[in-house]
């Protein structure tokens, strides 16, 4: 899948910008907070219908601005077109059209244009809560595996009406528990096995790339964690059924899910350096476009955001060569520095585009 064309009206610092863009290599220069990461977010948008960072649809739209709008128009891997429309007004729900036709449900849209997104809060993955770890799964199995996305759906929605029955002040309902515990188990399966589907496949993929760009000094793994992996998982959840009722939430079932990061058997969170934390989550977001790449017979588009920050020189020439290889489509690409640009477009043809970003306003550089 290419973006050959991007419009964006008022979204954050970006009042207004119509970009034709390269199939091959995109690289905005800017300063800190001129607005370079706010264009992948809108870039990011078009594909899963909200920010990537958790931004609430109001807090997309630029300060005094009454309505927002991204578009861009798409070219398949067949040679077909795709426009994808969204837009905003102020105090008013989003509307996502494909083709000018608008989504019934949002869902329907995750997975048309796969997307990787590197960025330098991927951090998080390492030093956050086990909730970061399970969303970094989510979103990318959600973008092959419909099922997938409707059985997590619908096991939020049964954990939510137990968890709403465990804080009753009355004794709740034991029947009416047992029928949500049976789907939080029913749909919870099918979450673990498609979460573990995945780690299994993306761990040796995960291995290799960072060897390939650390130079092999040192071992890292992943390691998936459930509950589900105790045994049966409606033995599980009901198992402690008076606890959960004593503490008023379920503590067993696959929302607690967790993916351990380890460098040479050890906690990434606790050993890792920064250099090594920055390889461990790159070399971890690449390996998920592979699969990605894989699991949808489709290019993912990949950004990457301010990603030689904090890593030596070595490192940062290892992941020049990958990301100019041929195995990547289109590739957005952010830094201050021209310099870091320029060893990778050495590594590339000549269909690249360079783009200024200056508080909000987008302009093609010529070659």
């Amino acid at each position: 899948m290419i973006l050959n064309r991007i419009s964006i009206i008022n979204f954050k610092n970006i009042e207004t910008a119509n970009l034709a863009l390269s199939p091959k290599i995109n690289c905005l220069i800017g300063h800190n907070g001129a607005g370079k990461t706010n264009f992948l977010d809108a870039v990011f948008y078009l594909s899963f219908c909200k920010s990537a960072f958790g931004t609430r649809d109001s807090m997309v739209l630029t300060h005094d601005k009454d309505f927002f709008v991204v578009e861009g128009d798409y070219e398949t891997a067949d040679g077909g077109n795709e426009n994808i429309y969204c837009g905003m007004k102020r105090g008013q729900k989003k509307h996502f059209k494909r083709n000018k036709k608008e989504y019934r449900r949002l869902s329907q849209h995750l997975g048309l244009i796969p997307l990787i997104f590197v960025s330098p809060s991927d951090s998080i993955l390492i030093e956050g809560f086990s909730e970061e770890r399970r969303r970094l799964m989510d979103v990318v199995i959600s973008q092959y595996d419909h099922n997938y996305i409707d059985a997590l759906t619908n096991y939020n929605k049964a954990l939510q009406q137990r968890n709403a029955l465990l804080k009753q002040e009355d004794e709740p309902d034991a029947a009416l528990l047992d029928l949500w515990e049976q789907q939080m188990a029913d749909y919870g399966e099918t979450v673990f096995h498609g979460r573990e589907a995945f780690i299994n496949e993306l761990v040796p993929e995960f291995q290799s790339i960072y060897r390939q760009v650390s130079g092999g000094n040192e071992e890292v793994s992943l390691r998936y964690v459930s509950h589900a992996q105790r045994g049966p998982l409606l033995d599980v959840i009901r198992r402690d059924r008076n606890k959960d009722r004593a503490v008023g939430y379920s503590l067993h079932g696959v929302h607690r899910d967790d993916l351990e990061m380890l460098i040479d058997g050890y906690p990434m969170k606790i050993e890792g350096s920064q250099g090594q934390t920055k390889t461990f989550s790159l070399a971890l977001k690449l390996a998920q476009f592979n699969f990605l790449k894989r699991a949808s017979h489709t290019t993912p588009l990949l950004l990457l955001d301010d990603i030689f920050d904090k890593l030596d020189a070595r490192r940062v020439e290892q992941i020049v060569r990958l990301v100019a290889g041929d195995g990547y489509g289109q590739i957005f690409i952010t830094d201050t520095n021209r310099e870091n640009l320029d060893k990778i477009l050495r590594h590339t043809g000549p269909d690249y585009k360079i783009f200024d970003v200056v508080d909000g306003d987008i302009s093609e550089r010529e070659k």
